[in-house]
């Protein structure tokens, strides 16, 4: 039987209070979430811990309401207002820019662009931030290319203080300017937040083994393809290879990965319950060396280059990670 509602949140705030003894300061959300239950949860906390520092974020784009349109009007000013309410906050330390629909013609952009300067500027929010390029992990090449010339356009115009974007072995890698994600936002002055660092538990073998802490298979890693989880599989047994499998290393290894690509990032993970949350930062340990963050690296190129191939042959909706 699931939880009810007050087990389901006694269970999220018995995570974030976990999270903050772990020493963790920045939690992101998005009014999307549940439209608006995730910032009520992390309000509740916040009203409940009034002497904690912490740093809020979330995003404004995909909730239209009556609104014409997500970036029409004053919708992003309402949207702030009404998502500062749910967090019990006075400011965002980050406001991003959910997604590249702008209206016909971009007719929005403009006015988009105003809005979050604007609040800005009234310290309403400190950075503005913008959603990197992405689209599902099974699409072509030529549609992550437009992706990523569709973003340099709107980041050009934008001028994000932080790019919002999901980021793990799954995800190809997009040239920008002739630059990967990375050393373009370095190159920029721009922060990186990086979400999705396990793909939703992939990346941490769960199922696959039995090594990790979930004795239940992802849900994520049961919608790939035979072919391609067997070869998730075999790649996660090479990390084990040469790593140990000592409980937590794989996610140890996604982490680090992630953490290690710059000064400028910021990495955000999901829970579901107090115990993960331990288990994501019992398990870091010391910083990757080189070497052995190239082992990883090529763990991870094998595994993009066989989600583009499997995109030829499978159905979009079972190559989702």
């Amino acid at each position: 039987m699931p939880p009810d509602g007050s087990a389901r949140v006694s269970r999220i705030l018995n995570g974030l209070h976990r999270a903050v003894e772990q020493g963790a300061t920045f939690f992101d959300t998005s009014d999307a979430y549940g439209y608006g239950y995730s910032e009520r949860v992390i309000g509740q906390f916040v009203r409940e811990n009034p002497d904690l520092s912490l740093q809020l974020s979330s995003k404004v784009g995909q909730i239209r309401g009556t609104a014409e349109h997500p970036y029409a009007g004053r919708h992003i000013h309402h949207q702030l207002e009404q998502t500062l309410e749910n967090l019990y906050a006075e400011e965002l330390h980050l406001y991003t820019l959910d997604n590249f629909d702008f209206g016909p013609g971009d007719r929005y952009l403009g006015n988009a662009i105003d809005s979050m300067r604007t609040l800005r500027d009234v310290r309403a929010i400190r950075a503005i931030g913008m959603r990197g390029p992405f689209t599902h992990y099974a699409a072509s090449a030529a549609e992550w290319a437009a992706q990523a010339e569709r973003f340099l356009y709107l980041f050009r115009l934008i001028k994000p203080d932080v790019v919002w974007t999901r980021f793990n072995a799954f995800t190809p890698a997009v040239s920008l300017e002739g630059q990967d994600l990375f050393t373009f936002t370095a190159r920029h002055g721009v922060g990186l937040v990086l979400a999705a660092p396990l793909a939703h538990g992939v990346l941490a073998g769960r199922g696959a083994g039995g090594l990790a802490s979930s004795a239940a298979a992802s849900p994520r890693r049961r919608g790939l393809l035979p072919p391609l989880r067997d070869r998730v599989d075999e790649q996660l047994h090479v990390l084990r290879q040469h790593f140990g499998d000592a409980p937590g290393t794989l996610t140890r290894l996604a982490l680090r990965s992630c953490l290690q690509r710059g000064d400028q990032c910021v990495v955000v993970v999901g829970f579901s319950s107090a115990e993960q949350v331990e288990e994501n930062y019992s398990c870091l340990g010391e910083p990757l060396t080189a070497a052995d963050l190239g082992v990883v690296d090529d763990v991870y190129a094998d595994l993009r280059a066989h989600v583009q191939e499997a995109a030829t042959h499978a159905p979009v909706k079972e190559l989702q990670t």
